[in-house]
């Protein structure tokens, strides 16, 4: 039987409410920029609308650590991300607290919520859990590594930083661009999106109403900023884009797999960067699997972009499954 963890006592650990919203959203901020990279990190009002997931119960699945004065320096949250086989925590401790049991009993807590999920999960399906940490906090690898994670794959944040206009678009013959109009393509977009992905390693097929509220409910949609690759009444590909934390942010790109080594995606690379740098934006960013087998990361670097934070995940089997 593994010894729980014992929390300094003048910390107190508690479920979250919805007041903590913007406190834990500042938390999650003020560490990621101690560790070099916010970018990341969600805003309050990402937040917020990652908390109004349908099945998310904020008092249930998020707990935070406090001081006895109030300040909030530890949280933990835990997300259903597929079938209640596929698990996600996300939390921190700020490094000033570090070494008071924060980390490991938030674990503890969030270990105990896998539990029950994994009871709801399909017969014989293998159960994990996944957290997700910048590369160069040491701590936080020895924090996972000491209770039970494995590193399983690393991820990068990639940008570009653009001195003058990108080059001109080239589409491959047959395909057009056309503006994307929300009441008439999202059903289309969201198929095509769930069938481009199913090449990524760890991707599952979202739900229309999971895939709308993630696309959507994002506070910083603009759909002026999504671009879709037609070829006649099919998509081809698409570029999902969107202004965040100053920057231009790519936040989905893809090319269906009839379409794909014909230059589309160099194409629809150039074209976001020209729609960012008409208004302004030098600076684009976007995340992705470093070993993703669709060769995404040496689309991103041909296109010019550069690896500017490199992210591990951990994951710790809560049951096995049939081979």
């Amino acid at each position: 039987m593994i010894e729980k963890t014992h929390l300094d006592p003048g910390l107190t650990l508690r479920p979250a409410s919805s007041i903590d919203t913007n406190a834990v959203a500042k938390l999650n901020h003020d560490v990621a920029e101690m560790e070099g990279d916010s970018l990341f990190v969600l805003t309050a009002e990402e937040l917020a609308n990652e908390w109004e997931n349908e099945g998310f119960n904020l008092e249930r699945d998020v707990f935070v650590v406090e001081t006895q004065d109030g300040r909030l320096v530890g949280s933990e949250e835990f997300y259903n991300e597929s079938g209640h086989y596929k698990l996600k925590a996300d939390g921190c401790v700020h490094p000033e607290f570090r070494g008071l049991g924060i980390g490991s009993s938030l674990l503890e807590k969030i270990t105990e919520r896998a539990q029950a999920e994994l009871k709801l999960a399909a017969p014989n399906v293998r159960v994990f859990i996944q957290s997700l940490i910048n590369n160069k906090d040491e701590a936080g690898h020895n924090l996972l590594k000491n209770n039970g994670y494995s590193l399983v794959r690393y991820f990068w944040r990639m940008e570009i930083k653009l001195q003058e206009a990108p080059p001109a678009i080239n589409l491959p013959s047959g395909i057009e661009l056309r503006p994307f109009i929300k009441d008439e393509h999202a059903v289309a977009v969201w198929q095509a999106d769930d069938e481009a992905f199913r090449d990524h390693w760890g991707s599952h097929d979202r739900t229309f109403q999971e895939w709308s509220h993630a696309k959507f409910g994002n506070p910083n949609f603009d759909p002026a900023l999504w671009m879709i690759a037609w070829d006649g009444n099919e998509i081809a590909g698409f570029s999902q884009n969107r202004f965040r934390k100053g920057i231009g942010w790519i936040g989905t790109i893809a090319v269906r797999r009839p379409w794909r080594g014909k230059g589309l995606g160099i194409a629809l690379m150039h074209h976001t960067f020209g729609e960012f740098y008409k208004r302004g934006t030098a600076i684009i960013g976007l995340g992705v699997d470093s070993a993703n087998l669709t060769g995404a990361t040496r689309l991103y670097e041909r296109a010019g972009m550069y690896v500017a934070g490199e992210f591990a995940l951990y994951e710790k089997e809560l049951r096995k499954g049939e081979s």
